[in-house]
């Protein structure tokens, strides 16, 4: 092990990314700090926050302010009432509404189409069908926003503090920022930014299986289990996806133990949990032309 983190350590020295830590059980074993604002700015997680909305999702399940992911959407949103295919809470958490949403192809990443919109609900709800709901995964940072919608309009209060209090105040996160869209609804699927050693902290949550540090249970075990269950299969580089959390899978198959689950952002932001070796491994970068660089680097200190 020593000897693969002192790979990493020289990979993340010459490289943009901006913090970086791994822990075995309770004992932190490395981390790096490109400067010394590094742990201490807040810092974009892009697509890291689509996993913290589905730790929203279970909290709210928990609580009983949403009553089950099989609740149909139309019940949130009236659009939805005629049209053919019934979605429910589920779709969207497996991003398997079957709407056309190119943003892994002609979008590059980015749904500037969404983003650009003056109603971004509006802009999603109209989106035609290209496959059956329930049949395929198609990356859609759409589905994440509707439910960052759906918690607002379950618990009365907007999803940033909803998070603050039933999520990061217990794990000891204290200052955040979150972006809204135009209507006023906490962005979903990206906007939220975190310092880079809370990362960890949600790394922890997952690794504990939805108990803090303190023993304090912020989500179910249950639902933890639940949102790294591997339920579609996604793309080859990456892996498959369970609810907003993805599993490593290479090309769909069952590894051999361990295997890893992982939220991701665009840029090479990444929590890494492997409960097997109850080992976490956290990134925030600013690798935007090499986004898969820390997933690489992680896979080599998997390695055996």
């Amino acid at each position: 092990m020593n000897d693969k983190l002192d790979n990493l350590l020289q990979q993340a020295t010459k490289t943009k990314i901006d913090y970086s830590e791994v822990s075995v059980g309770n004992q932190v074993v490395f981390t790096h700090a490109r400067n010394s604002q590094s742990p201490h700015k807040l810092h974009k997680i892009n697509s890291i926050t689509k996993s913290v909305v589905s730790l929203l999702i279970g909290i709210a399940l928990d609580r009983k302010h949403l009553h089950s992911v099989h609740t149909p959407l139309s019940d949130y949103f009236p659009s939805l009432r005629d049209v053919e295919y019934p979605l429910t809470v589920e779709h969207l958490l497996t991003m398997t509404t079957g709407w056309d949403w190119p943003e892994m192809e002609d979008w590059g990443g980015r749904p500037m189409a969404m983003i650009n919109s003056s109603d971004w609900l509006k802009y999603i709800l109209s989106r035609p069908f290209k496959h059956n709901p329930g049949t395929r995964m198609i990356y859609n940072s759409g589905s994440s926003h509707l439910l960052s919608a759906i918690l607002q309009k379950v618990t009365g209060m907007t999803t940033a503090e909803y998070a603050e209090k039933h999520l990061f105040k217990p794990l000891g996160i204290d200052e955040y920022r979150w972006y809204s869209d135009p209507k006023g609804i906490v962005i979903g699927g990206f906007g939220l930014e975190l310092k880079a050693p809370d990362l960890h902290k949600l790394g922890k949550l997952m690794l504990g299986k939805g108990r803090a540090g303190t023993g304090t249970e912020v989500v179910s075990e249950a639902w933890i289990e639940q949102s790294v269950k591997p339920r579609f299969h996604t793309y080859d580089h990456i892996g498959s996806y369970g609810y907003h959390w993805w599993i490593m899978r290479p090309n769909g198959e069952e590894p051999a133990a361990p295997q890893p689950f992982f939220a991701m952002g665009y840029g090479g932001q990444y929590i890494f949990v492997v409960p097997e070796r109850e080992l976490v491994v956290t990134f925030a970068s600013t690798l935007y032309k090499q986004t898969f660089l820390p997933y690489r680097l992680f896979k080599e200190l998997l390695a055996e």
